[in-house]
C-alpha cells in the first residue's frame, strides 16, 4: 500500500483525536460521578428500608396502644357497673362477697393493663423519635443523590460535548486519507486500538516495543510513500524526522 509521506503523518492528527475519543468512552464507563450516585441510591434504598421498618414498628406499637386501651376501657366499665351494685345495696351477702372479690381481681388486672400500656407508649415515643431520625437521613440521602445526579449529568453533558468535537475533526481529517488507506487503519484500530503511531527512536509508539536493527534496517531503506507496519502490534508506522532513520 502507497501514500504521500504527508497523507501518512496527518494519521498521527486522526490516531490522536482517536485515542482521545476511546479516552472519552472510558471515562463514560468509568464515571466517578456515577458511581457516586449508585452509591448514594444504594444509600438511600438502606436509608428508606429503616425508615420504613420503623414505620412497622409504630403501626404495630398503636395497634397495641388500641388494643390496650379498649382492654382499660372494658375493665373501668365492668368495675362501675359492680360498684354500682353495691352501692344500690340490692345483692345479697354470697353476691357482695363475690363482688367485691371480682373487684378486687378487676382492679388488680386494670393496673397490669395500665402498666402494659405505659410501657408501650414510651416505647411508641422512642419509635417515633427512631422514625424522626430516619426521615432525616433519608432526606438528606435523597438531596445528596440530587446533588450527585447534578454533577453526574454535568460531566456527562462534558464528555458529550468533548465527543462532538472530536467526532467533528475526525469527520474533516477522514477526507483526507485514499480509502484502502482508511481501511487499513480503522480495521487495525478496531482490533488493536491504535491503528497509526510515530516510529520513534527505533520504537513503536502504539506498543512502545523497540524494533531489532534488521527491521529498521528494511524500514530505512523502504520508499517513504510505501505504507510500513510494526511487526510486533501491526500499527502502521508513521516515518518523521524524529523517527531518527
Amino acid at each position: 500500500m502507497n501514500a504521500e509521506p504527508s497523507i501518512q503523518a496527518k494519521l498521527l492528527d486522526l490516531a490522536a483525536v482517536d485515542a482521545e475519543l476511546t479516552r472519552i468512552e472510558h471515562r463514560r464507563k468509568v464515571l466517578p460521578e456515577q458511581q457516586e450516585v449508585a452509591r448514594l441510591e444504594a444509600e438511600r434504598t438502606t436509608r428508606k428500608d429503616a425508615a420504613v421498618k420503623v414505620e412497622i414498628l409504630i403501626d404495630d406499637l398503636d395497634r397495641d396502644i388500641r388494643k390496650l386501651e379498649g382492654e382499660i376501657e372494658a375493665v373501668r366499665k365492668r368495675e362501675e357497673r359492680d360498684r354500682g351494685m353495691l352501692t344500690a345495696g340490692s345483692v345479697g351477702a354470697k353476691q357482695l362477697s363475690e363482688l367485691q372479690h371480682e373487684l378486687g381481681s378487676l382492679e388488680r388486672r386494670r393496673k397490669v393493663l395500665e402498666d402494659d400500656l405505659l410501657e408501650v407508649m414510651e416505647r411508641r415515643e422512642a419509635a417515633a423519635a427512631d422514625h424522626d431520625h430516619a426521615g432525616a437521613n433519608l432526606d438528606k440521602a435523597e438531596a445528596d443523590l440530587v446533588d450527585a445526579e447534578r454533577r453526574r449529568d454535568d460531566a456527562l453533558a462534558d464528555l458529550t460535548v468533548a465527543q462532538q468535537r472530536c467526532d467533528s475533526d475526525r469527520a474533516a481529517l477522514v477526507n483526507a486519507f485514499p480509502a484502502d488507506l482508511l481501511a487499513a487503519y480503522d480495521k487495525q484500530r478496531t482490533g488493536y486500538g491504535v491503528g497509526a503511531a510515530l516510529l520513534q527512536a527505533r520504537r513503536c509508539g502504539a506498543c512502545r516495543i523497540e524494533l531489532d536493527r534488521g527491521e529498521i534496517s528494511r524500514i530505512t531503506q523502504t520508499a517513504p510513500d510505501v505504507v510500513v507496519r510494526c511487526p510486533e502490534c501491526g500499527a502502521i508506522l508513521v516515518r518523521t524526522k524524529q523517527s531518527g532513520l
